[in-house]
């Protein structure tokens, strides 16, 4: 598969060694809890993949990104699914990083800490939540001298024992005592922060995707992002990158193992050509539509432009991927079926894709206004 191949090709560019790494672990191992995945990813640079290479990352495109996604999600959806939340928490700070007094010294000691120790940031915003906003504040934030005093949970909390660092949504008081939003940034090893079994399904177990609570876990000031009077949008311009970013690496995945589905349908030329030709089309169709608004992203696209075109991708993405995975298993046969449960799982871990925030129902309203002219406001 030409676009499969591509992608692996861009995997090994920043991440040389790391598909055959985790092709040497049987699959079932790769895809079971407490696996080593993850410990692969790390050791191969993985984290630096999104991070500017002034903070010693790799500095990858986003049509870079949405390709090694899909050379992971071949061979790992897990991975793929747990190094999407460390990659869109990475685009989205260091978006603010490479700005000027955006961040507090802290928080940029901090991010530059982020490729030479090999850390990994989970997710405490919204994923996993069913027609939730990905960024609403899932954690009660008290102020306290110095800092806040953080409670809540986070359930599923994708790398949630491989974390070195949390980044939670709160809800602060701003200007007036009103309400805003705020993202703080949590150390793995804060006392009161504990990790707690939840992931009950065997598809896409070893994304570690379990329950983090935090019990009266203290962040100190400066390392809260929050809005300030003289940079008003910070927070609007974080939740937008984050979201386009998001939308666009879960997506990658979940299209590489549609992918190798697909490859292996083609490469055993199981079927006739017309039905092999008809699968690879509406794979290559899928590829095409979420690539294409990577690239418009590379070149410039961004806001409610970005949002929408990211949005729109993922969900006719969501559709074809499904179709073609339960195709392409039809065409492996029965016996591949008996033989084996690779592909089997392969296709059902395709399905998750339609879980993830926004779910269709809650963005229905809004894309139909912005289509019709007005603006794109997502709840």
């Amino acid at each position: 598969m030409r676009s499969l191949d591509q992608a692996r090709a861009t995997c090994d560019q920043y991440h040389p060694g790391l598909l055959k790494a985790l092709e040497e672990i049987p699959y079932d191992d790769r895809e079971k809890p407490g696996g080593t995945s993850i410990d692969v990813f790390r050791a191969h640079g993985g984290a630096g993949l999104l991070i500017p290479v002034e903070f010693g990352g790799l500095g990858a495109s986003p049509l870079e990104a949405v390709r090694v996604q899909e050379a992971i999600g071949a061979v790992s959806p897990s991975l793929a699914a747990a190094t999407t939340m460390h990659h869109f928490t990475a685009a989205m700070l260091y978006a603010l990083a490479d700005r000027r007094n955006r961040l507090t010294p802290a928080q940029v000691d901090l991010l530059h800490r982020i490729v030479p120790e090999r850390k990994l940031m989970a997710s405490g915003w919204a994923e996993g939540r069913t027609q939730q906003n990905i960024l609403a504040p899932t954690v009660a934030a008290e102020p306290v001298d110095g800092g806040y005093r953080l409670s809540g949970s986070k359930k599923p909390c994708s790398l949630s024992s491989s974390m070195d660092l949390l980044t939670a949504s709160i809800s602060v008081p701003g200007a007036g005592g009103t309400p805003e939003l705020a993202l703080a940034l949590v150390p793995a090893d804060s006392a009161g922060l504990s990790v707690h079994p939840f992931w009950g399904s065997d598809l896409l177990a070893a994304a570690e995707s379990d329950e983090v609570r935090l019990e009266g876990v203290f962040v100190p000031e400066e390392l809260v992002v929050r809005t300030s009077a003289d940079d008003p949008h910070r927070l609007d311009d974080l939740q937008t990158a984050g979201f386009i970013w998001f939308v666009l690496l879960i997506s990658a995945g979940y299209t590489g193992a549609t992918a190798a589905l697909v490859e292996e349908v083609v490469t055993r030329e199981r079927g006739d050509a017309t039905e092999r030709a008809a699968l690879a089309i509406h794979h290559e169709a899928a590829v095409a539509l979420l690539e294409g608004a990577a690239r418009a992203v590379q070149t410039g696209v961004a806001g409610e432009e970005a949002v929408a075109g990211a949005l729109v991708a993922r969900y006719s993405v969501q559709d074809s991927l499904v179709t073609n995975a339960n195709r392409a298993l039809e065409l492996l046969g029965g016996m591949d079926f008996i033989k084996g449960s690779r592909h089997a799982r392969l296709a059902a871990s395709v399905r998750p894709l339609a879980f993830h925030p926004p779910a269709r129902p809650a963005a229905a309203e809004p894309l139909l206004r912005y289509f019709g002219g007005e603006s794109l406001e997502l709840a």
